[in-house]
């Protein structure tokens, strides 16, 4: 068994000096750019994630690093870092105390380290393969809430809602009426964290990228939850257009209310190539890091 002591140690160095930035500079002016028509960037943004980039290279210089704002480099490395250096920048923009830092550890193709760190609520998560999950050093499990008509569902919207407007608010609608109560908080990463946490019962979402979800999946995975599309199949955060997180006790429920909704109204982008997760993917040295 692998000692993963080392690596877990730069990365909460990295998520904590990333959040301690993001502290500081939330009552500032910011600059505020936008990569796409609702998909904001900041400069506090890029900061973070050169000061977790430096961290990271300086212990591992051999290792590979996947993040949101800077291009992947193929090194060929078993090891791959996923980063986002601040996951809820529209939230941060706005002063809404709803984001976090996120960096995950892949050894050979398998999630294997999570570090998530929330600066608001001093709140870090870990988690280690095989290890269990944790919340400032204590131990988490997900829930076992059986009933989905008293649970706590969390949600998001991808950064498309404005072309799939029905769609996505098709499932917002099912899930409305089936549940104690929704929630869409703005962060990927600290929803996945809360089904992990016992927060929430379950969450779902779509076309999220990797870095918006390594961490969180490992968390939830290591809380004794359940992780598959929305058709029950296996969940890759490099293609897997679905992710459904749960309590693994209602997981068949909630699938059952995705496959009617689906039937009805099939995906409005099938046949579509998976732009979203490729955008930000092309290498200097290697393209798509999801290949082999």
């Amino acid at each position: 068994m692998k000692n993963y002591e080392p690596y877990l140690e730069v990365a909460v160095q990295a998520a904590k000096d990333a959040g301690r930035i993001q502290r500081r500079s939330l009552q500032g002016a910011l600059h505020v750019e936008y990569k796409a028509e609702i998909n904001p960037v900041t400069e506090v943004d890029r900061i973070c994630e050169q000061r977790i980039l430096r961290r990271i290279r300086h212990a591992f210089p051999d290792h590979e690093v996947l993040t949101e704002e800077t291009p992947f480099e193929r090194k060929g490395s078993p090891w791959r870092w996923i980063v986002d250096p601040l996951d809820g920048t529209s939230n941060y923009v706005h002063g809404y105390p709803c984001f976090c830092v996120s960096i995950a550890l892949e050894y050979e193709g398998e999630l294997s380290l999570a570090v998530v760190y929330d600066p608001n609520l001093r709140e870090l998560f870990h988690a280690v393969k095989g290890h269990g999950a944790f919340l400032n050093g204590q131990r988490i499990r997900a829930s076992r809430n059986e009933d989905l008509d008293t649970c706590l569902i969390g949600t998001g919207f991808p950064y498309d809602i404005r072309q799939y407007p029905d769609f996505y608010l098709t499932f917002f609608r099912a899930f409305m009426v089936r549940t104690l109560a929704l929630r869409r908080p703005g962060s990927a990463v600290l929803d996945l964290c809360y089904v992990a946490a016992g927060r929430f019962d379950g969450f779902w979402e779509m076309k999220l990228h990797p870095w918006d979800m390594a961490a969180g999946c490992l968390l939830v995975k290591e809380a004794g939850g359940k992780l598959t599309d929305f058709d029950g199949g296996s969940h890759s955060i490099y293609s897997s257009l679905e992710t459904l997180a749960t309590n693994g006790y209602i997981h068949e429920q909630m699938l059952e209310i995705m496959r009617e909704i689906k039937t009805a109204f099939p995906p409005p982008w099938e046949g579509e190539a998976l732009s979203h997760k490729s955008r930000h993917l092309s290498a200097t040295s290697g393209g798509d890091p999801s290949a082999p």
